[in-house]
């Protein structure tokens, strides 16, 4: 089984739903209240894979205890750069339980807010089934 890291830079969107605890929570930069669910946690990465170009993760680090992981990323959104990081935190089973992203510059965040906003639909109803 790949590692997140490297089920996200494959674009293998199924193993990184896999990967995911059946109540993950997920805390976007984008939206005031986080996310609860596999299902719509799935939809949102299945989105941002699309709304993100040139996607790379270009540092990870780890916990001692091996269960929380931050991954520093590049993308562009509309042709404005943007840097984030995922904030990963594991349960017990080795599943992904807590999963924030956070972002910047203030610009290319608001792109990002738009793009996802137009997705944001099917994003509720893939996250219902």
């Amino acid at each position: 089984m790949p590692t997140f890291r490297e089920a996200v830079e494959a674009r293998d969107m199924d193993a990184v739903e896999a990967m995911l605890a059946d109540d993950v929570v997920f805390t976007s930069p984008v939206a005031f209240k986080p996310h609860e669910g596999k299902a719509i946690t799935a939809a949102i990465l299945r989105a941002v894979s699309e709304v993100f170009e040139d996607f790379h993760y270009v540092r990870e680090l780890a916990g001692d205890d091996g269960r929380d992981h931050a991954l520093v990323f590049e993308a562009t959104v509309n042709g404005l750069a943007i840097t984030g990081c995922d904030f990963l935190r594991y349960d017990e089973a080795g599943l992904i339980a807590e999963f924030m992203v956070m972002v910047r510059p203030l610009r290319a965040a608001q792109a990002l807010a738009e793009r996802m906003a137009e997705k944001f639909e099917a994003i509720r109803a893939a996250g219902r089934s």
